[in-house]
This record gives structure tokens, sequence and C-alpha cells, in this order.
């Protein structure tokens, strides 16, 4: 049920992308506090909740996007470090930035050749989210680096949790509802368009022109 703080747009950018974040952060890769975690894509929908909500759980978060703008947003939602990917090797900026022992955990919403860098960039013993293949390319995983690492890849569709355990769905809105009446989330739209618009939106998303959600509004 929605809060009654929350009005409808927030409403509509609010369940995929935290719901997403919170069990996968919280319940898939069991992240901890003392822990460093590599966030890719951390400006679209997922990966910024994904920064915002690492922090709330104490952990110490280095975001990748694409360019300078879309690191700033993360910055702004507590990031600790910043990789624009394209300008930057992934690999030797993570290294240089966990003085050379790599991250605890990945959470991984864009696949492609991001998740074949990240993969070198992990720490032994480390976790590895699949959350989506936003670049459009999904990884062929090469499964000597999980054994020589002892890595943990976990696969992860949080929409099929509703029907394998609705109780987690539930309890995890709970705790998303109760930071958010608080104000300790702030979902981001970057753009909100009227729905004969949608094509418009479609473009803005396919163009990586957005960062955080865009909604689409009917008047009503």
């Amino acid at each position: 049920k929605v809060p009654k703080t929350m009005d409808h747009t927030h409403a509509a950018a609010f369940p995929v992308a935290y719901g997403t974040s919170h069990i996968g952060l919280r319940h898939k890769l069991r992240l901890q506090s003392n822990e460093v975690i590599l966030v890719l894509g951390a400006a679209g929908g997922v990966g910024l909740t994904a920064v915002e909500l690492s922090k709330k759980i104490g952990a110490t978060v280095i975001a990748a996007a694409g360019n300078q703008e879309k690191l700033a947003v993360a910055e702004e939602y507590g990031a600790d470090h910043l990789i624009d990917y394209n300008q930057e090797d992934l690999r030797a900026r993570v290294k240089q930035l966990t003085d050379g022992r790599g991250v605890d955990c990945i959470f991984d919403p864009v696949g492609g050749l991001l998740f074949e860098k990240s993969l070198r960039a992990v720490a032994q013993l480390g976790r590895i989210l699949i959350v989506g293949f936003a670049s459009g390319t999904v990884p062929q995983v090469p499964a000597n680096i999980l054994l020589v690492k002892n890595l943990s890849l976990l696969g992860y569709f949080w929409g099929a949790h509703r029907k394998l355990d609705p109780n987690l769905i539930q309890c995890s809105f709970d705790e998303l509802f109760k930071w958010y009446e608080i104000g300790s989330l702030k979902p981001l739209i970057s753009h909100t368009l009227d729905l004969e618009n949608a094509a418009d939106a479609m473009l803005l998303l396919q163009n990586r022109k957005s960062t955080g959600k865009v909604i689409l509004t009917t008047g009503i």
C-alpha cells in the first residue's frame, strides 16, 4: 500500500527500482557495512537506488557510469568513489581504489563488456549479482575465473519473487516505505512526460539521456 506521504509520481518511480536493489543487496548479495561494492550503471533507475541503499547499509560504494554528468548524480546519492568507464580502465581504477585487493561485491544491471571487465576487479571470495543487461549484450561467463577466485555469481530477477517469495517482497517494501517516510530515500525522476509522448520517453532511455527514472503521466 502506497504511504500517504508518497505522491503518484514517486509511487510510479519506486517499486521496481527500489524493490530490485533492496532485495538484491540485502538478501541476495548480503552486503555488509564493512564491504566495498562496485555498482555498474550507477546513475540508471536501478543502479542509482543500489548506490543509495548500499550507503544506507553502510558499505563503501564505487560508482561506475558512462560520463561525468551521470557520475555527479551518483556522487550526490552517496557514492564514495567514481569511475567513468568510457575514459578509465575499470579494473585498474578499482584495484587502485582498493589497494590492489578488488571489491567484495558487484551489482550489475548492465552486462556486456562491462561485466567482463568488472569480473577481473572482484576480490577473492567475492559475489557478483546479475540484475540485467542494459547494454543489450548478455555476457558469456568464463567459469575458470569463478573457480580460481572462488567467486559466487548470482542470478536475480526481482519480479519472480512475487510468486517465489511474496512475503519477502512485502517485508522489503515495509522497510523501504519506512525509510521513505522519514526522508531517507529520494527517488530521482529526471523526466516526466505525458503518456502521448511515450515514444520520446523510450528515446531518452535508448539514447541514455536520462538518470534515475522517466515517468509517464495521464493527467488524471
